[in-house]
């Protein structure tokens, strides 16, 4: 009864479209200018001076001398995160089919390794903890010495149907992100409550084993800070060990060619004192200090398709807006944060599972992903499985899932109403 009274009152919100018969569609990734990618507005002169060099750090290549693998699956930042600009995600054209083979390496590509991507990461849920399988070797590599390793064996484990993949979250605004005081989160959290339960919503957040703080970066919250998600990507997706995660991934005698860490503190030889801190601390920075997404101008369909998003209950778990702290940044202080995202994580079901246990994650647990900036993205969900937004919507149906509710009420729209959601979901 709920659904239907709420699925009744949409109807006025359309009066400005034309509703002659037609089936909404995905209007894709928005063109023009990718207003994203620079330094957010109010930094001092310091601060801008130290984004500059932090860019320059997040777009150098990794050759082995400098701490490339031994096993890998990028060998720069800015190689996963390009779309639609530096600190996006995974661009059109996939650049890890070039990586196979760089400088003699002697990779076999995936098969999941498509040219037009995305970019993926791979992981066995049911062997080895679930912990990332890099999907190339720097066997072979004229700077690799005589290493000899072998990629994992991916169709073994996509037959035994122990294969999931991942592709590279957004880093737009993530500094302002990392401000949220957990305590907003948390009355964010307990707020409509009554609603949440009649919708079957109820989520809760990734905590630090440490600190009992709620962490909040990566596709299951499973990073409490920037510095932690520099740190453990330069080590996972790179193979570049770092002041915060010191050791190799595979310790196989003659492929270990570095003294350790690899990315370290520079205490001598400086130009500048940009150069003083060690590249993870500089990926931080330039993530720290990346401007938010701006959406695109609203016309009716937008507006109407807004409305829409928070009357069938996406914004039960898509919050659209939190307000930061005072930090120390003062161009990251008490700012509004127009994320799209309640930082929660939440059970999406059977059919998004990954059956990735990370902190309080389970299986089929997910943060739920922040939505500013999709108007540019190509690949959507967790493993980049579709770039079609009706299929990404419907795929957060399944038995167990907490949208199920939502996306009956999707279902219910009118195709026209429909194309206005889409149109707002492409305008962020």
């Amino acid at each position: 009864m709920l659904r239907k009274i709420v699925i009744a009152s949409l109807g006025v919100l359309l009066t400005c479209i034309n509703v002659g018969a037609f089936t909404a569609s995905d209007p894709g990734v928005r063109g023009g200018i990718a207003d994203a990618g620079g330094p957010i507005t109010g930094l001092t002169t310091d601060e801008t001076t130290f984004f500059n060099a932090a860019t320059t750090r997040f777009t150098q290549v990794e050759t082995v001398p400098n701490g490339l693998g031994p096993r890998f699956n990028g060998n720069s930042c800015a190689m996963c995160h390009i779309q639609p600009t530096l600190g996006g995600t995974s661009p059109f054209d996939n650049p890890q089919i070039a990586l196979a083979t760089l400088n003699g390496a002697t990779n076999t590509v995936p098969f999941f390794t498509l040219p037009n991507g995305p970019i993926r990461e791979a992981r066995f849920p049911n062997t080895a903890n679930g912990k990332v399988q890099d999907i190339f070797t720097m066997t072979g590599r004229t700077d690799a010495g005589a290493c000899n390793i072998a990629q994992p064996d991916f169709v073994t484990a996509f037959n035994k149907h122990n294969l999931i993949f991942r592709i590279p979250t957004p880093l737009f605004g993530a500094g302002l992100i990392e401000n949220i005081p957990d305590t907003a989160i948390i009355a964010n959290m307990t707020a409509y409550q009554n609603i949440k339960a009649r919708y079957g919503i109820s989520g809760h957040p990734n905590i630090s084993g440490n600190d009992g703080t709620i962490t909040r970066f990566g596709w299951k919250a499973q990073n409490k800070s920037l510095l932690m998600f520099s740190g453990e990507a330069y080590n996972v997706e790179m193979g570049v060990t770092n002041e915060l995660f010191p050791q190799e991934r595979d310790e196989t005698p003659g492929c270990v060619l570095n003294p350790l860490p690899e990315d370290h503190t520079n205490f001598s030889g400086l130009a500048s004192f940009t150069d003083v801190p060690a590249d993870v601390v500089m990926f931080a920075i330039f993530m720290r200090e990346l401007a938010p997404p701006t959406p695109a101008p609203d016309t009716p369909s937008v507006v109407a398709g807004r409305q829409l998003f928070g009357k069938i209950g996406c914004t039960l778990c898509h919050n659209p807006t939190f307000t930061t702290s005072t930090t120390t940044i003062n161009a990251l202080s008490n700012q509004k944060v127009n994320l799209f995202s309640d930082l929660l994580l939440h059970n999406m079901g059977e059919k998004l599972e990954d059956n990735i246990l990370q902190g309080n994650a389970g299986p089929g647990d997910f943060r739920t992903a922040p939505l500013w900036g999709l108007g540019q993205r190509i690949f959507f969900l967790h493993d980049g499985r579709t770039t079609d937004l009706k299929v990404a919507i419907l795929d957060h149906a399944s038995d167990g899932s907490e949208a199920n509710h939502v996306i009956d009420n999707f279902t219910e729209l009118t195709e026209p109403q429909k194309q206005a959601l889409f149109d707002f979901l492409r305008s962020l």
